[in-house]
């Protein structure tokens, strides 16, 4: 199978969309597989993808504004660009975001070849050229169940869409083999409890609510410590954008927020970190606020590979997650009464439970490795090209050219 695969910027610092693809191609291509990576804008993993990908072809963008004749020559020159791409009776496009479908669609169209869109967010922002070339999609693949009937919702039908679960590196992300000698090298007492959130600094993401939370916790008589790390930069889920100026101003926000609780002492930003393995192995608990409808939550399945047992909000994917004993640690999204009281009666398991670690672990290995991950796409990508996919002519002259040459869409 050859697949063709549509990416924004390959970057290990934006989050877990181009982590998964990554983990996904680079298994796919383990596997005997042919991949092809298309891109916009350059990315830290590229090196890494030059090491499995067949070719690597860096375009101009994926959609365009029918008032502006700029992005319209942007937009037919990314066209051209990837005519040098060869797709035969095997071949796929997959793109792993809805909002590159316009262009995978249209790409499928002109190479007479599927095309498979990966749903790992909710519908948020569209226009019409998005939604044509979600349309124009074979199948689809969602991260969860609750992201599935999300898209059901907005009229996509429920048997094109298959959910297939993120998977984690489960060698990376691994129990810490001396646990004391870790804590120390943190310079953390061992008698303090350490709470940890790891992920882009974003209202979104419910952090006011796990300081307020975690001040309760402290107020309570609790020696602890909460470790914040990543990148601040607040998302606007309505648009599909980020502003870095605004994180600033959110961090800063949570900064005075810890200062006015009393714990500011005790809560530490560690900025974006790469090695977040360290972070989960060094932690008691990790924490997942999620205001918004969380797709999936990969920090969870990283958090627990490493036996660190995670509190998150009941929201989204999550509870898909934290099933069995492990939906202990929900609590009412946004609640900090209910963080609080999750918190306390799970961070003292070292002593009461000492087991937990390890069961945790078993959960991802048994329902999250990243095999599982692969196996699902492969099995989705491999059924839609055996089905077949030569497309009516009308068909492509209605979806494809015509909404390419009409619609007033941004992008």
């Amino acid at each position: 199978m050859h697949v063709i695969v549509l990416e924004n910027q390959p970057s290990s610092t934006r989050g877990g969309q181009e982590l998964n693809l990554i983990e996904i191609t680079r298994g796919l291509s383990d596997r005997g597989h042919e991949v092809s990576l298309i891109y916009i804008q350059e990315g830290d993993l590229i090196s890494e993808y030059q090491k499995f990908c067949d070719s690597i072809n860096r375009i101009n963008r994926y959609g365009f504004d029918r008032r502006k004749f700029n992005q319209i020559v942007d937009f037919l020159s990314s066209l051209a660009k990837i005519t040098n791409i060869t797709a035969g009776k095997d071949s796929v496009v997959f793109s792993n975001d809805y909002h590159f479908a316009f262009f995978g669609y249209l790409l499928a169209l002109a190479k007479n070849i599927p095309f498979v869109c990966y749903l790992q967010i909710p519908p948020l922002h569209f226009n019409t050229q998005r939604m044509m070339g979600l349309k124009g999609a074979k199948k689809y693949i969602a991260v969860s169940n609750q992201t599935k009937y999300d898209w059901v919702n907005l009229n996509l039908k429920k048997e094109k869409i298959d959910v297939v679960y993120n998977g984690t590196n489960t060698e990376r992300f691994n129990i810490a083999q001396d646990f004391a000698s870790l804590r120390k090298s943190w310079n953390i007492p061992e008698d303090t409890r350490v709470i940890s959130f790891v992920g882009r600094l974003d209202p979104e993401k419910g952090l006011e609510t796990l300081i307020k939370g975690f001040a309760s916790v402290v107020k309570n008589g609790k020696n602890a410590k909460l470790l914040i790390a990543g990148r601040p930069v607040v998302h606007f889920s309505d648009l599909g954008k980020e502003c870095s100026d605004l994180g600033e101003k959110y961090k800063q926000s949570l900064e005075q927020l810890a200062t006015d609780l009393g714990v500011r002492e005790q809560v530490e930003f560690l900025g974006h970190v790469s090695n977040t393995d360290a972070v989960y192995q060094v932690s008691d608990i990790t924490v997942l606020p999620s205001l918004w409808s969380e797709p999936f939550g990969r920090v969870i399945i990283e958090a627990m590979a490493c036996g660190t047992p995670v509190v998150a909000s009941r929201i989204g994917g999550i509870p898909e997650i934290l099933t069995e004993e492990f939906q202990n640690g929900l609590f009412d999204a946004g609640d900090e009464k209910s963080l609080s009281e999750t918190l306390s009666q799970t961070i003292d398991w070292r002593d009461e439970n000492p087991q937990l670690g390890e069961r945790c672990r078993q959960h991802i290995l048994a329902k999250f490795s990243i095999d599982s991950m692969v196996n699902g796409v492969e099995k989705v990508l491999l059924d839609v090209v055996r089905e077949g996919k030569d497309l009516p002519v009308k068909t492509a002259l209605k979806v494809g050219i015509l909404p390419f040459l009409f619609f007033n869409s941004n992008f």
